[in-house]
């Protein structure tokens, strides 16, 4: 099976979701990204994602967690950045990605950046050295190691984008001055300005990508009579995922109308007492305790999933691999 998307990260908060069907109100510390740099994305994004490396990186859980969770596209990315003699783990402090549709025959692309500290000169000088394919497209180098389908490139001393190529293309030319930028995305951009600082993690979808997270990742909802037109209606989803002793997580569905929220939020309740029905029939106290934290409210044509696990059920978690992205 696709993962939620081939090309992002799996976030901790969906797949316990999937799981469990839970996870809090997020208590955020993180840095909001820039208008600027959301600017550098393509008005035809389906999904944008943003995770504050740097402060995930404090936790102890992060080193197994990220080995779970860091999507193969971006694990080309940072192979890319070794052969440059950068080590992503230290120098990447955030990082924002997603997926645009396009006419190419895959039909979408992943594009993102790296924000953090770099030496474009000593970095390209290294890559020439050893071998990589360099391609040019208007004033920058584009990088390959001609293994995968992920292309990179310095934007400057603090930003690397990588992605496809018709995706980095888009992203050079928005860079400079040249088409439409997400910010002109009406729905997409109003939901990123909510979602922006939330967590060290957060995601906006659209509608479709929306009814396949939904889909792949609460598939008990689906069960549920009317459940599945409902998620076929669905407008777009957040989701933001913070931390501090454990990890807190909210989920946010927005509905086709209010009647849907309501109808929708019954049918994750039933989902979550059939799931702790399931599981007071096992000696699994874990998972007992993180069921007990869910709260499900809808509110306008809005629902919301909260939850959360502290240290220790996380890293439990982890070490069970209820974390791992399923394919």
């Amino acid at each position: 099976m696709r993962r939620l998307s081939s090309h992002s990260i799996k976030l901790a908060f969906l797949v316990v979701l999937a799981e469990a069907i839970a996870l809090v109100p997020a208590k955020s510390s993180a840095d909001h990204i820039s208008t600027g740099i959301i600017a550098m994305f393509p008005k035809e994004m389906a999904e944008f994602v943003y995770t504050d490396l740097k402060s995930a990186r404090q936790y102890p859980w992060f080193t197994e967690f990220r080995e779970q969770v860091v999507p193969p596209h971006f694990q080309e990315f940072e192979q890319l950045l070794s052969f440059a003699g950068i080590d992503a783990q230290r120098s990447v402090d955030e990082l924002a990605w997603g997926e645009l549709r396009t006419s190419a025959k895959a039909g979408h692309e992943v594009i993102g950046i790296g924000i953090g500290a770099f030496d474009p000169t000593f970095s390209e000088e290294r890559l020439k050295q050893q071998g990589l394919h360099i391609t040019n497209y208007k004033d920058f180098h584009f990088y390959s190691s001609g293994r995968g389908d992920i292309l990179f490139t310095f934007l400057d001393t603090s930003m690397a984008a990588f992605g496809h190529r018709l995706a980095l293309e888009k992203l050079v030319d928005l860079r400079m001055g040249l088409g439409e930028t997400l910010l002109a995305n009406d729905t997409l951009f109003a939901l990123i300005r909510e979602a922006n600082g939330a967590g060290i993690i957060w995601a906006v979808f659209d509608r479709s990508y929306a009814h396949r997270a939904i889909g792949q990742l609460i598939p008990q909802a689906a069960a549920f009579p009317q459940a599945a037109a409902i998620i076929n209606r669905m407008k777009a989803l957040t989701i933001s995922v913070d931390a501090d002793s454990g990890l807190d997580a909210r989920f946010q569905a927005v509905c086709d109308s209010v009647d849907d929220a309501n109808l929708f939020g019954a049918a994750l309740e039933a989902a979550v007492m059939y799931r702790r029905y399931r599981e007071e029939q096992t000696p699994n106290d874990l998972m007992q305790d993180v069921l007990e934290n869910i709260r499900v409210t809808p509110s306008g044509d809005r629902l919301t999933v909260e939850g959360s696990v502290s240290q220790d059920e996380l890293g439990a978690l982890i070490k069970g691999s209820v974390l791992a992205a399923p394919m």
